[in-house]
């Protein structure tokens, strides 16, 4: 995939369809890359043309060194349009993409045309939770977290009935740079988004999974609640809802987009 430079940091990207089309950003979880998204280009694809990123410290992207925050993710999201000279899309970020997505609503509003947060949070976990992933992974790498990563992406028993969709995610995670990783559980930890909600003017789609222990439904009942007039919407999933229910996902967003 090419990269592109963004205040010094290399952003590794796709951008995929034709030119006349409009776009859609999808923007990933924590431990994932772009391939995260593969479900989602057929469907996705037939009506937009798809600008998918590695977030810094994920797949092909630059490790800068230290922590991160979550204004760094938000500042790499918006430099990445600007560098490609994008100036306004549909975005989907799900999990730490859905954290991007609404910082995005609330420090570049006017670059949006339509938010889709799926499977997130406006603050989540303790500091000692992400502190112990922290000290985790950057003591033993990313084995360290994989198989609690999976039980928290995937209903129980899921992997009996999709194991390839399963260990495909383990290998998405075990590739993740563990420097990375660590850095965005910093940002994530860090980050209380909450007080400014109501100040995103993008029409806005919040997706929950009925068995997300990650950002429980409540979580996103909480932002639907906060951003004016959004839409709430619910999947039989856990927290990739977008992994395990593709089809379900997919008809969400486009029908959301569509309206």
């Amino acid at each position: 995939m090419p990269s592109i430079d963004v205040k010094g940091v290399a952003i590794s990207y796709r951008l995929e369809g034709a030119a006349d089309k409009p776009v859609l950003m999808l923007s990933h979880s924590l431990g994932a890359d772009v391939s995260m998204w593969d479900g989602q280009v057929d469907a996705l694809g037939a009506r937009f043309r798809l600008l998918r990123y590695d977030g810094r410290g994920h797949g092909g992207s630059a490790v800068p060194a230290g922590d991160c925050t979550i204004d760094d993710l938000g500042n790499d999201a918006l430099g990445l349009l600007d560098a490609l000279q994008i100036e306004r899309v549909h975005f989907c970020g799900l999990s730490m993409g859905g954290m991007v997505g609404m910082w995005l609503g609330l420090h570049a509003g006017d670059r949006l045309a339509n938010l889709v947060l799926a499977n997130t949070a406006a603050a989540i976990g303790a500091p000692d939770i992400w502190n112990a992933r922290i000290e985790a992974v950057r003591r033993a790498g990313m084995q360290a977290v994989v198989s609690g990563v999976l039980e928290r992406w995937f209903s129980h028993g899921f992997e009996a009935r999709s194991p390839e969709t399963v260990e495909e995610a383990r290998r998405m995670v075990l590739r993740t740079p563990p420097d990375g990783y660590a850095a965005c559980c910093a940002a994530i930890r860090d980050m209380d988004q909450r007080a400014r909600l109501s100040s995103i003017q993008a029409r806005t789609l919040v997706i929950t999974g009925r068995n997300d222990v990650a950002t429980p439904p409540a979580r996103g009942a909480e932002i639907a609640a906060a951003v004016p007039g959004s839409a709430l919407v619910q999947l039989d999933t856990a927290h990739l809802s977008n992994l395990e229910a593709p089809q379900a996902f997919n008809a969400a967003v486009l029908g959301f987009l569509a309206g």
